[in-house]
């Protein structure tokens, strides 16, 4: 009998992450905007495009302080991230298989990538062969994902993450660090992106270059638009709200 938690699902975004995210910010009962949680990570500020438009241009980037901006609005991430080539990969499956239940079994919601196509998921419930989740192109919920299957793919990134309700800090601070985030992102360090990938204005030249060189990928051409678009929509909305908040204090 699958061990599950009630009323967690993903909420549909281009950007799965933070749909994954809002879902179970949904679910914790946190109040917190589509356009704050977007702005205040600085997602919705940033870019990062592959030299040829590739569709993993959104999500293949080191997003470790996109995650701990968290904690400002009032949540933490925490989990098990590697890689299939890990000397300890199985290890890894396994800890995020033992973390996963546990977090279930106390209410908490999870979230990680790729249980179904390459992007994230929010993991709703368990039972002895896997996980059950919720996100692109499995609205309604999908299951059981072998949890020994989790990473092993052609991809073979492992990552499953609980999301656990925290303390959010003023609203000064969280613009401040947030903006911080995306200046630096934008100067395409390795510490941020991978290489044959640009962000900030970098990205935006590399954009036009793959297009004018005709060595757009189609695909990547209408994923990479409807990402960055939803996020420019909502980095409008997050100073929308920014400025409300100010003139409010």
């Amino acid at each position: 009998m699958p061990k599950r938690i009630g009323n967690l699902k993903w909420k549909p975004k281009w950007v799965s992450h933070l749909g994954c995210i809002k879902g179970c910010l949904d679910y914790l009962g946190l109040d917190v905007s589509d356009a704050w949680l977007f702005g205040a990570t600085g997602h919705a500020f940033i870019i990062n495009m592959h030299e040829v438009v590739c569709p993993s241009g959104p999500t293949a980037w080191h997003t470790q302080r996109f995650m701990e901006l968290g904690n400002n609005i009032g949540y933490s991430i925490e989990g098990v991230c590697g890689w299939k080539s890990d000397k300890d990969f199985a290890l890894k499956q396994e800890r995020a298989w033992e973390d996963t239940r546990r977090a279930i079994d106390e209410g908490l919601p999870c979230y990680g990538w790729e249980l179904d196509i390459p992007e994230y998921y929010v993991v709703y419930g368990y039972d002895d062969k896997g996980y059950y989740f919720s996100g692109p192109k499995c609205d309604g919920g999908k299951g059981p994902k072998p949890w020994r299957e989790l990473g092993n793919t052609d991809i073979g990134l492992l990552e499953m993450y609980t999301v656990r309700p925290g303390r959010s800090v003023e609203d000064a601070k969280t613009i401040r660090e947030a903006v911080q985030f995306v200046l630096e992102h934008a100067e395409s360090p390795a510490q941020w992106v991978f290489p044959k990938y640009k962000a900030g204005l970098a990205g935006f030249d590399t954009w036009i270059q793959a297009l004018e060189e005709g060595k757009a990928h189609s695909w990547g051409m209408a994923y990479n638009s409807a990402v960055w678009h939803e996020c420019r929509l909502l980095a409008a909305r997050f100073l929308e709200e920014a400025k409300g908040e100010w003139a409010a204090g």
